[in-house]
């Protein structure tokens, strides 16, 4: 999830909430469009994911994991076998630099979850019905199929206004405008679980989840300029999205409030925000810790049936890590994967073209029997 906030029109004050900082001995969370850098960190251009590249980024993920438990500076995540640092020389909340980015995303997200509270006191079946024809609309056809599979990967093409349509479904998800997110998401696949990775839970299962987002500088640190979408750049609805992110979902409050009162508002606005924050995050945590993987991708993505049950079938993780073009992630009959269901239909209606999916020897390549 990238920003959640617009990005400032002029470079935000730190704020320290402590003594002077001490100099960051990791690699820095949030890539955040608009935020000016301080260092010449540059990034190749962004390439779609193809056969070679997959098989270029292999790493043995795991064969580091082994030899991380060896150190006392390494902790194991619960029920899995995934090593993380310990955090003994920086006080991740409080010993850093704070920016008016990083408070204002803390503000969004505990907004959202205090509004979500009210839910008991505020119910009504209306309220409620509305909560998840929102969280279908901008869940399943905003982030899943629009941000993530159409323009993050190019798993399809669709045309120019369905495509805007859904991307518009995404923006009011409030995870951030269009291409911050898809930035965020091809460094993530660039730079999987090492320490350029945005949301690796190596730096811990909270960091991966949703800690990232709230510390900018780290990221842009980590990951340098978002030079990685330039396709989306382009395009003047794009950056309109960004320029104006923050009013839409202020638009649709507005017009909740105005069909149904204040219940609308805090099932359609905090309820169903909050539940697809979680479910978004918890394929960058989850889908990294529990699971079991059926692919030699070099990275710790799983296979997380429960994942993918709650997220339209994003869960499949270790299928999408290993086939990155491809539309179609849950690849066996019983791998539910309701967002491939829905691009198959629009290719049936003949709205999805170019539909990607890997071959019978692009799997042979992956597999984990493979040499």
């Amino acid at each position: 999830m990238a920003s959640l906030l617009t990005s400032p029109l002029a470079k935000p004050k730190p704020f320290f909430l402590s003594s002077p900082p001490r100099p960051l001995t990791t690699s820095p969370p949030l890539n955040l469009a608009g935020i000016s850098l301080t260092h010449n960190q540059k990034l190749a251009p962004f390439k779609l994911p193809s056969l070679v590249s997959s098989a270029f980024k292999k790493r043995d993920v795991a064969a580091s994991a082994a030899a991380a438990s060896e150190s006392g500076d390494y902790r194991r995540i619960m029920l899995s076998d995934v090593m993380v640092k310990k955090k003994t020389d920086k006080a991740v909340w409080w010993e850093r630099e704070w920016t008016s980015m990083d408070f204002g995303a803390v503000a969004v997200v505990v907004s959202m979850h205090l509004l979500s509270l009210l839910a008991p006191f505020q119910f009504n079946w209306r309220a409620v019905s509305v909560a998840f024809v929102l969280y279908i609309v901008t869940g399943l056809l905003g982030i899943t199929l629009s941000f993530h599979r159409n323009l993050t990967h190019r798993s399809f093409k669709l045309p120019k206004w369905l495509e805007y349509l859904f991307a518009y479904c995404g923006a009011q998800a409030l995870q951030g405008h269009p291409i911050d997110w898809v930035s965020t998401h091809r460094y993530h696949h660039q730079f999987c679980d090492s320490d350029k990775d945005p949301h690796s839970p190596l730096e811990g299962f909270w960091f991966s989840h949703m800690n990232w987002m709230f510390d900018t500088n780290t990221i842009t640190q980590r990951v340098g300029e978002p030079n990685n979408v330039g396709d989306l750049e382009k395009q003047p609805f794009y950056q309109f999205l960004k320029n104006t992110y923050i009013w839409h979902p202020v638009a649709l409050a507005t017009a909740l409030y105005a069909m149904g009162g204040f219940p609308f508002i805090v099932w359609g606005m905090g309820v169903r925000i909050v539940w697809v924050y979680h479910i978004t995050w918890l394929v960058n945590s989850a889908c990294h810790v529990w699971g079991n993987q059926a692919w030699n991708t070099g990275d710790l993505s799983k296979n997380n049936w429960w994942v993918a049950a709650l997220a339209f079938g994003e869960g499949w993780h270790n299928n999408h890590h290993a086939f990155e073009f491809s539309a179609r992630h849950g690849l066996e009959w019983w791998q539910f994967d309701m967002t491939w269901y829905v691009v198959r239909f629009l290719q049936a209606i003949g709205l999805a073209t170019e539909v990607k999916l890997p071959s019978e020897a692009q799997k042979q390549r992956m597999a984990l029997t493979s040499d």
